[in-house]
């Protein structure tokens, strides 16, 4: 069976800009619009209808400690177990660590993923593994899952198509079109004054006049500069000229309980604004934070957030209020099923304290958490060793994990891009659909 197979580039002529960037060169490839919309159309056909519409990834960059978040040790000695006690979980014989009280009550809603494992151990070259399901290489630069669900599954709405909160940090949209690179949003969400930069009007500055200015530009770039339209500048209008659209990034519109559900912080606030979000139908959100490179002072960084805080402001707590609300909030809302959580950094962290009282990196094994989406849930896949090493039992790479997010998105892993060079590329080559993740027979 022939994979399908997409290319890039642009023909004005097509509505959908998105669509406009895909179709270009068919002609140059041998598909005429109806051979791609039917190729387009099997690259999300698998073995079963997939539930996820959307997906929220949930990064925590610099590599979150498995030991003291999903996979803690209790009975090892005090050097690998760390600082925190672990406790009991809505599922029978899982623990967590003592800092997640929230996620352990909503565990039965959960996958927790113990055995992650990559031969990467710094930071941008683990990034790129776990995002794309590629491991780096020199001569060509692989997009992102967000990107490619963002070329492939265009949703056509005024919103994009990826939105990164605050930033895309290390993701990107690699050898594709940089009309499926993140919208980013900037700013804090926390903050009462939370605007998206460049979707405000100038003083004495109306819609009216906004869009005169985009026609004379658009002239100009086509009559004399002879330069291609920024897709940057064209989203941002389309953006300001729908009124919906800009509503969903007004937090202010929340209800001041839903709001301190998430907590009042940066991380929560931007799961809030997640959740906003893919209810309005945008296909992937990534909400990046950053901090997690905790190699001196677990207990200060993890659990407190600074000295004297009381109770605790650290990164662990501050991510368990905000992500159990944000599964509870989905689920609530009918929302759950077809939104995919995905919670992971690149790596995990050192299996003994070091002489600073952290952990250094730790590729070998590492966790992650996942719920809805089709995910079965109230699970654990895979296990590390006893102090936390080594997998134990169901090694899954980050191509594994990779291949089994696109088997739930509705993506089939063996369709073909090509860069702009037309070099064929799948989108991803090395991985198998985990059973666990996907209730599908790995691959």
């Amino acid at each position: 069976m022939r994979k399908p197979t997409f290319s890039i580039s642009a023909d004005p002529l097509v509505s959908s800009r998105r669509q406009a960037l895909q179709l270009g060169t068919l002609a140059t490839f041998g598909l005429t619009l109806p051979q791609f919309l039917r190729c387009r159309a099997s690259a999300g056909d698998s073995n079963r209808t997939p539930q996820a519409r959307s997906c929220i990834l949930l990064w925590l960059d610099g590599g979150p400690s498995h030991l003291e978040m999903l996979d803690p040790k209790p009975e090892a000695p005090v050097e690998v177990r760390g600082p925190f006690d672990a406790i009991a979980t809505a599922i029978p014989g899982l623990a967590l660590s003592e800092l997640m009280p929230q996620t352990a009550q909503i565990a039965s809603q959960l996958t927790i993923l113990r055995s992650l494992t990559s031969p990467l151990g710094e930071h941008g070259l683990a990034n790129t593994y776990l995002q794309t399901g590629y491991q780096p290489s020199p001569v060509i630069s692989y997009p992102g899952m967000a990107a490619v669900s963002a070329f492939l599954r265009p949703s056509g709405s005024a919103l994009p198509d990826w939105i990164a909160i605050p930033n895309a940090g290390s993701m990107n949209a690699g050898f594709l079109s940089e009309s499926v690179q993140a919208f980013e949003t900037g700013g804090d969400p926390a903050k009462p004054d939370f605007r998206i930069r460049d979707l405000e009007f100038f003083p004495e500055v109306n819609l009216e006049r906004l869009q005169r200015r985009s026609s004379f530009l658009r002239h100009l770039d086509q009559h004399v500069t002879a330069q291609p339209r920024d897709p940057a500048l064209d989203q941002a209008m389309t953006l300001i000229e729908a009124a919906d659209a800009r509503e969903a990034f007004d937090l202010q519109q929340e209800d001041t309980r839903t709001r301190q559900r998430y907590g009042g912080r940066t991380f929560g606030q931007s799961c809030l604004l997640a959740r906003r979000l893919v209810e309005r139908g945008v296909p992937f959100v990534t909400v990046n934070s950053r901090g997690w490179d905790t190699h001196e002072d677990l207990t200060l960084r993890l659990r407190d957030g600074f000295t004297g805080a009381n109770p605790g402001v650290g990164l662990i707590p501050l991510f368990d209020q905000a992500f159990a609300a944000l599964i509870s909030d989905l689920g609530d809302r009918g929302l759950l099923n077809e939104t995919l959580v995905i919670a992971m950094g690149e790596f995990g962290r050192t299996p003994r304290i070091n002489t600073r009282g952290g952990r250094d990196h730790w590729p070998r094994v590492f966790s992650a958490v996942l719920a809805g989406g089709g995910v079965p849930a109230g699970q654990v896949v895979g296990a590390s060793d006893r102090i936390g090493e080594s997998p134990a039992d169901t090694p899954v790479s980050p191509a594994d994990l990779v291949c089994s997010v696109y088997s739930l998105l509705g993506i089939d892993p063996r369709t073909e891009m090509q860069t702009a060079d037309g070099r064929p590329i799948q989108v991803n080559r090395n991985g198998r659909q985990v059973a666990q993740l996907t209730g599908l027979a790995g691959e």
